[in-house]
């Protein structure tokens, strides 16, 4: 792989161009620019730039409509429920991230539900963002047919990742993100769109066999984390983001990578927890710390993230290293705007 180096600002800009000459509208524009970039920050590069040639394509051919709004509505005191309306996901989580903090300041706890929703991205960066604010976060997606269930060859569901965040007295929060399948859908595409071979282990191919072929792995199925138990945590995701949501499960989705078919009409749900409406934020923050500083005194152990936020560090001073062939097919995306 060619790579070269970018100002995060400059690419969220060029991200922002290629999806607007795509028929998007500034506005949702910038919101998936931003979190593609962040994505290229964070080195979480299934999430990124790489997206950018699918999500112009569906943009295009309406398979996502670039020009939506979600919509909000108050089911409960403490749960909203959020109509993507066949958009881009970002906008919607911008949306209930804004509304949920107020909401759980109130009731302790605050939820919003996700219907007719697309791709959502990095699931910790909508956690984190949470936490960033004094909450405790949980996200669940479900994404397109991607894994059997446990015992089975006919992909049920999807890669179904959940994310948890938590805030840190005198730190950034700790965030936890994991798809349920051995690997994620999205590095298995990166290594599709590079030629490269993918570990043994990671995916079978259409025949259930095991297959090293990153394009082969796509035809097939994903091997779940931890084996039966990943396979059933996908199905408490597939219950919690589409029965509880009324969206599609994984089995009637439309793929996230083509242009092809109807939307996918994805689920999701975001949970947020104020620690003030348990035992309290003092002592939340007391507990955490304790825990946190058990794990970090025993050598060799650490808390998840710490190359995010190195990562993080390392782009606020200088630019961010992507696949060159990748930035070269966005900046060719923005052009349609000029000709």
């Amino acid at each position: 792989m060619t790579t070269t180096s970018i100002a995060p600002a400059d690419l969220e800009a060029l991200i922002a161009r290629a999806l607007e000459a795509s028929n998007t509208s500034p506005a949702n524009a910038a919101s998936v620019a931003r979190a593609l970039t962040q994505a290229e920050i964070d080195g979480q590069k299934g999430h990124g730039l790489s997206r950018v040639p699918t999500y112009a394509a569906q943009s295009q051919s309406g398979k996502v409509d670039g020009h939506a709004t979600p919509t909000l509505r108050h089911a409960r005191a403490a749960t909203i429920m959020i109509d993507v309306a066949h958009g881009f996901a970002y906008p919607a989580f911008d949306l209930a991230i804004s509304k949920l903090p107020a909401i759980a300041a109130e009731t302790g706890i605050a939820a919003a539900g996700f219907v007719r929703s697309h791709h959502f991205g990095v699931a910790g960066r909508h956690v984190e963002r949470l936490a960033e604010q004094g909450l405790l976060a949980l996200t669940v997606s479900n994404t397109p047919n991607a894994m059997a269930a446990w015992g089975g060859k006919r992909a049920v569901f999807g890669t179904n990742p959940i994310a948890f965040a938590a805030p840190r007295r005198g730190a950034p929060p700790l965030v936890i993100d994991m798809a349920l399948s051995e690997v994620a859908r999205g590095k298995i595409v990166t290594a599709a769109q590079k030629g490269e071979p993918i570990p043994l282990g990671w995916a079978v191919d259409k025949d259930g066999q095991p297959t090293i072929d990153a394009k082969a792995a796509l035809a097939g199925t994903l091997v779940p984390a931890g084996g039966a138990k990943g396979a059933a945590l996908a199905l408490m995701v597939e219950t919690l983001a589409v029965a509880l949501t009324g969206a599609n499960f994984a089995f009637e989705a439309s793929s996230f990578l083509d242009a092809s078919g109807p939307p996918p009409g994805a689920g999701q749900v975001l949970i947020a927890l104020d620690p003030g409406g348990f035992a309290g934020a003092e002592i939340f923050a007391d507990r955490f710390a304790a825990l946190a500083a058990e794990i970090e005194a025993d050598d060799g152990a650490r808390l998840p993230g710490s190359r995010r936020l190195a990562l993080r560090e390392r782009a606020q001073n200088s630019e961010i290293v992507v696949d060159a062939r990748l930035l070269a097919e966005a900046e060719a995306i923005a052009a349609r705007a000029r000709t």
